[in-house]
């Protein structure tokens, strides 16, 4: 396989030493845990403080699912194509230039998986509590994060059972709860049918600037193209893996909001951030927030496990391509890439004892958001500028599909640059330094060929 087949086209890409062994079914439940975090829990309480309808609710997350998967099908489509692990950055640098690609690869490989790592833990350590009551947060967001990273480091084979494994008992929890919620909860007096003053809740501000917040709650649905070189036939498995992942966790997000709203009060939601715990009280009774917790911290454990599996190839596929970061591509005989993953433990225990990863999560925002946007674009000028490319899978729907994802994505950025102007312009900044630091790198790379 050429280099021009394998990723960037700057510097020679090489094969997997290990070859493929990431199941569909494994890629999936990567999806499914990336995706759901704390978002889903917490959201609620400030969406139907401007919007006390249950139809619109149910229908802003339905709408935030829909949009998710306008992203995956464009995704998929690049996935299929250029059948390699670490996201943007391959899909950049193969769409526009190797030095788009690093931008998205050094802001992924620095801080866009190991904040929300430390962000995660952190959430772990708050909810962890009330099941370790002796427990100080910060100890128990360091030990998940260790341990997840000792797992990760013992190869591919065991980071796919404990990755299957945390997923699925993750899903039967909320499965459960959900189950609960609707057999044993108190019917509150609220309708999911439509009502006559929804259209004006569902064309309104408070839906659109919600619409912003739902689809960080389903940030992650492209989580699997992060592992495309080492999934089993990933030109037809990674776009059954996103889809698959994304419709699961749209179904959960959707009957988890119902359950809130049929099982509590909305003048006890409005407002509030402990939804899930609202409700488990409701529910459960006195021990409802311990029950909520525990499957919180089970989902948690998986959330982590992902982002402590994906991120790091970033920086192992980057390593592959840049000679000055060649230790990073290094993996152990049973696959994993021990500095890939040393160094994003790390930078987020270093979040974590700095406590900084908010700060750098507000600021990492746009520069994701502005990746994501350039990718699905990418899909547009390809089949625009290269349509006689192969191409195994076709985005669904295309143009309609990745034009939508655009729009909406569009606007969360000029949501961002208007309501948090200084985090974007940092974020930007991060950017900057990513080609900056690429210049210097390609510069090395060149004279080193010169000598």
């Amino acid at each position: 396989m050429t280099a021009s087949e394998t990723g960037s086209a700057a510097w020679p890409g090489r094969l997997l030493a290990n070859g493929p062994s990431v199941s569909v079914i494994v890629a999936t439940a990567i999806v499914v845990a990336d995706m759901i975090g704390v978002g889903v829990f917490t959201s609620l309480g400030f969406q139907v403080k401007d919007i006390p309808s249950g139809f619109s609710i149910l229908l802003l997350w339905t709408v935030g699912g829909l949009v998710a998967l306008c992203g995956v099908f464009s995704y998929g489509e690049l996935g299929a194509m250029f059948p390699r692990s670490s996201g943007e950055y391959n899909f950049l640098s193969r769409a526009y230039h190797p030095a788009f690609g690093f931008l998205a690869g050094w802001v992924s490989a620095t801080v866009g998986f190991a904040a929300p790592v430390a962000l995660a833990a952190m959430a772990f350590g708050e909810y962890g509590k009330s099941v370790f009551p002796e427990g100080s947060p910060l100890a128990l967001a360091i030990g998940v994060v260790w341990l997840v990273s000792i797992v990760q480091l013992t190869g591919v084979k065991h980071s796919s059972s404990f990755q299957l494994i945390s997923t699925i008992l993750k899903v039967v929890l909320i499965v459960a709860f959900l189950a609960a919620g609707f057999a044993i909860g108190t019917a509150q007096p609220i309708s999911f049918a439509p009502q006559a003053g929804d259209f004006a809740h569902i064309v309104s501000a408070p839906f659109a600037i919600g619409l912003v917040f739902v689809m960080y709650s389903f940030s992650g649905w492209n989580a699997a193209t992060y592992i495309t070189g080492e999934m089993h036939d990933a030109r037809q498995n990674l776009p059954r893996a996103l889809l698959a992942g994304t419709l699961i966790v749209m179904v959960l997000y959707v009957a988890l909001n119902a359950v809130f709203l049929h099982t509590a009060p909305i003048d006890r939601l409005a407002g509030q951030l402990d939804v899930a715990s609202i409700s488990g009280s409701y529910i459960f009774g006195d021990i409802g927030g311990r029950v909520v917790a525990v499957m919180i911290c089970v989902g948690l454990v998986s959330s982590i496990s992902a982002m402590m599996w994906i991120g790091p190839r970033v920086m192992m596929t980057m390593g592959e391509d840049i000679p000055a970061l060649t230790i990073f591509a290094r993996r152990s005989q049973r696959g994993a890439p021990g500095y890939a993953i040393l160094f994003q433990l790390a930078v987020a225990n270093l979040l974590l004892f700095t406590r900084s990863f908010e700060a750098v999560l507000d600021f990492i925002q746009f520069a994701l958001l502005f990746c994501s946007f350039f990718t699905v674009l990418g899909v547009i000028k390809l089949r625009i500028m290269q349509p006689d490319l192969p191409r195994p899978y076709r985005a669904w729907g295309y143009p309609v599909t990745p034009l939508v994802f655009l729009l909406v994505t569009g606007f969360m950025m000029y949501y961002l640059l208007t309501e948090r102007p200084l985090q974007s312009f940092l974020g930007m900044l991060m950017m900057t330094s990513g080609l900056l630091i690429y210049a210097i790198f390609h510069k090395r790379a060149e004279s080193g060929s010169a000598a």
